[in-house]
């Protein structure tokens, strides 16, 4: 298992699990994760909102229960150019939050080969100065989340005949590996949905 969030998100079989969008008007947009076996609301993740803080996520429990929040930091400057940087925070029950990892927006949002990575935080001992590392281009739901040594953690995919019949990419599915974190793994994709701009949130 690997647990980043909690073990309690981590599953000793393969997990498919399925990502409608919100309309706007429901709690500032955001994503409904459903697992296709049990068909039950397993996350949610509420943009804005009326009350909300623009870029920033928070991923909840199929019960509603905050699990994680997401916020952009901007202005960084590394290697003479300026990039935004993600972080996030794991959340408690008492509401104290707790750094659990790091993603680096691209410079260009355009170019498909422009890998985005993660850091799991406090920094584990690699030398390559990342964790995750995302493979593909996720506005075409054609991607996947892969670790250090090139293994896929969780792939995001489209259902072909579901596309064809509803014309958008707002339906599609994520396979998360064995012992994966799955809440890791949708506050990563939430992060990857704001970043590409075709998202709900405000």
């Amino acid at each position: 298992m690997m647990p980043v969030i909690s073990k309690m998100y981590c599953s000793s079989s393969q997990m498919v699990l399925g990502v409608r969008r919100r309309p706007h008007v429901v709690n500032g947009g955001g994503l409904v994760v459903t697992d296709c076996s049990a068909q039950r609301v397993v996350f949610k993740v509420d943009g804005c909102g009326i009350h909300g803080t623009k870029e920033q996520l928070i991923l909840r429990d199929g019960e509603g229960d905050a699990l994680l929040l997401m916020r952009r930091k901007g202005g960084m400057i590394e290697a003479l150019s300026i990039y935004k940087k993600w972080k996030g925070y794991s959340m408690n029950y008492e509401g104290s939050r707790t750094l659990v990892f790091s993603l680096k927006e691209p410079n260009s949002c355009f170019v498909r080969n422009n890998g985005i990575r993660i850091s799991i935080e406090p920094r584990a001992a690699s030398n390559k100065g990342w964790d995750f590392e995302i493979r593909g281009y996720f506005p075409d739901r054609n991607c996947s989340i892969v670790d250090i040594r090139g293994n896929v953690i969780a792939q995001v995919g489209v259902n072909k005949e579901v596309e064809k019949l509803m014309e958008t990419k707002d339906l599609y599915n994520v396979v998360v590996k064995p012992g994966m974190d799955q809440a890791f793994v949708f506050g990563v994709i939430a992060v990857l949905d704001y970043i590409y701009g075709e998202s709900t949130y405000c």
